[in-house]
């Protein structure tokens, strides 16, 4: 938490006016019991109705001033904490955002996102609540302490067992709920999980008739998180009863043993009326901490769930060898030189002596069984991962020397998952390229075969899609997907089982206009069909991670045994002859 209130630098200013006017706040809030002790035994009891009046307006100023004092400090407090939080939450996202897949998998989507709303939310209150309780209350507890003595040293003698007796009790409810505190967030991130699992996977629940199993796995989930929650809360609503219970005990006895001193010790009324007051102040006080201590364990563990995100050390960093300029277009090659590759804690590498070269104007195919590495090389020249061994070289520049913006720029990318984002089409095109104009974008429309259903939508190009593109067909999403990458005009195209969606016609027809579009570029194609990489000008036969042949379809027919199957399980003797 400590190294979190960094974020708070650029808003001291506002820190120290919430100081200053809450220990203004704090100064009229003590002296107001002075002035009724004066206006009671110098006025009333005197019957001196000017002074009862002077001092009833000195009691009135003094009250607007603390209630102004309260509202501006409560005012900056506000603004301070809020800007804390956006601050967290700018640096959090800033930081997600340049995780490679591994980051993602150690902590997860789920977690990630409970972690930047709700835990920072947590952690922003208790700013805030810091900023106005863990200040107005120590002040108020020292200053009731002081005033308390001078109003009455005898009757201060019982504050050495009020106290004592409220801290106990406190601790008491305190000792059984803080533990709880750090059992709640993790409740949230299981219940946010299942809720995600369930509305991302909604076709298939609905396919396989499984709702009645996923309204108990969030059933079970939603109750744990709520069980949890209630036996918080029945704890902080016991502090209440019992703060309270002794504040009344304490001033029924203080009245009476006050009402024995008048007589015998000369105190006066309104120095009793006053230190009651002191003592409710002080009382306050210690509730007001007891508060703060409910809130400090959940604010803490929230905090300490954003300090492991942040802590994350980035396996993929950006190097700064080069400067960030764009890649020339006249560049000659992509090349693997004894690549390797292993997942944290994989048994066995998902890539092995990986070497090839490609060059301008070359389409390069990769095929392979599943589980073969084809998406992982793939993911290894976009830098989601880097090789545990050998090089990937750009004109012979290993590429961890580039930026990654640089690199970046210079990929067109089409995942095996089509990804879209809620809003136009056009606004889903120029994701690839923000500058691109209309003509651009219809052309590379043409080119992936998608202008044909994108005229026909309404709107066209200022159709509004779904969240993922839901209103779409799987192959549309994929067309969509292509035009988004071909408008970028990258160096090197990366399709990744990008046309598994398509019928053999459509993909023909892409593959036909892709050849002209990317004679300036290289194209990695990962594909399943034997069809759809038959012209390649390298094919890369991957088996267990391991290239077991490179080169064009015929020579690998005749020398790859495992292209051969392939081609066997998809062609017909004809087509293979």
């Amino acid at each position: 938490m400590k190294k979190m209130l960094v974020f708070l630098a650029p808003y001291r200013t506002y820190v120290g006016l919430v100081l200053v006017l809450t220990f203004l706040q704090t100064m009229s809030t003590l002296y107001l019991p002075q002035l009724m002790s004066h206006i009671v035994d110098h006025g009333i009891v005197l019957g001196r109705e000017h002074y009862i009046l002077h001092m009833g307006l000195w009691m009135l100023a003094i009250t607007i001033l603390g209630g102004m004092a309260a509202v501006g400090a409560s005012y900056f407090a506000a603004h301070a904490s809020s800007g804390f939080g956006q601050r967290l939450r700018s640096r959090i996202f800033r930081h997600v955002e340049a995780f490679g897949l591994a980051e993602f998998n150690q902590i997860g989507t789920s977690s990630l996102i409970v972690r930047t709303t709700n835990d920072v939310m947590q952690v922003q209150q208790l700013v805030n609540m810091m900023l106005r309780m863990m200040v107005i209350a120590p002040l108020t507890a020292i200053g009731g302490i002081a005033m308390a003595i001078h109003t009455s040293p005898h009757l201060s003698e019982s504050l050495i067992i009020i106290i004592p007796l409220l801290g106990l009790a406190i601790a008491a409810v305190l000792g059984r709920g803080l533990g709880l505190f750090r059992v709640l967030q993790s409740k949230v991130d299981r219940l946010n999980r299942v809720v995600r699992e369930n509305l991302i996977g909604v076709r298939v629940v609905r396919a396989f008739h499984r709702e009645s199993l996923e309204r108990r796995r969030f059933f079970d989930a939603n109750t744990d998180l709520t069980d949890t929650s209630v036996r918080v809360f029945q704890l902080m609503a016991l502090m209440m009863p019992v703060v309270t219970l002794i504040m009344n005990l304490a001033t029924v006895a203080v009245f009476w043993w006050g009402s024995l001193q008048i007589a015998p010790r000369g105190l006066e009324v309104g120095s009793l009326m006053a230190f009651v007051q002191y003592i409710m102040q002080i009382m306050f006080s210690v509730m007001m901490l007891s508060m703060m201590a409910f809130m400090i364990p959940r604010g803490e563990a929230s905090a300490q769930r954003i300090e492991e995100v942040l802590q994350i050390r980035l396996a993929i960093t950006d190097s700064t060898e080069t400067p960030l300029t764009p890649l020339p277009r006249d560049w000659a090659e992509l090349s693997f030189r004894h690549v390797s590759f292993a997942y944290p804690g994989a048994e066995a590498p998902a890539l092995e002596d990986i070497s090839f070269t490609a060059h301008l104007g070359q389409t390069v195919a990769i095929i392979g069984g599943t589980g073969s590495g084809k998406s992982t090389l793939i993911n290894l020249v976009v830098r989601f991962y880097d090789p545990t061994a050998g090089t990937i070289t750009l004109d012979g520049v290993d590429i961890r020397t580039l930026p990654l913006e640089t690199l970046r720029q210079s990929l067109g990318l089409v995942p095996q998952k089509a990804v879209l984002f809620s809003g136009s089409v056009v606004e889903n095109i120029r994701y690839g390229n923000p500058e691109a104009s209309e003509d651009e974008i219809f052309a590379a429309l043409k080119t992936a075969q998608a202008w044909e259903f994108v005229s026909g939508l309404e709107g066209s190009l200022h159709h509004l899609l779904d969240q993922g593109g839901a209103n779409l067909s799987g192959g549309q999403r994929q067309r969509l997907a292509i035009a988004r990458a071909i408008v970028r005009h990258p160096n090197i195209y990366l399709f990744d089982d990008s046309f598994s969606a398509l019928d053999y016609k459509t993909d023909a027809l892409l593959r036909r206009s892709l050849k002209e579009q990317t004679q300036d570029a290289i194209v990695l194609l990962v594909a399943q069909r034997i069809a759809t990489i038959v012209d390649a000008d390298l094919i890369l036969v991957l088996d267990d991670g391991k290239l077991v042949g490179q080169g064009r379809h015929r020579d690998l027919l005749q020398n790859c045994a495992v292209y051969r199957e392939i081609a066997e399980s998809q062609l017909s003797p004809e087509e293979i002859a």
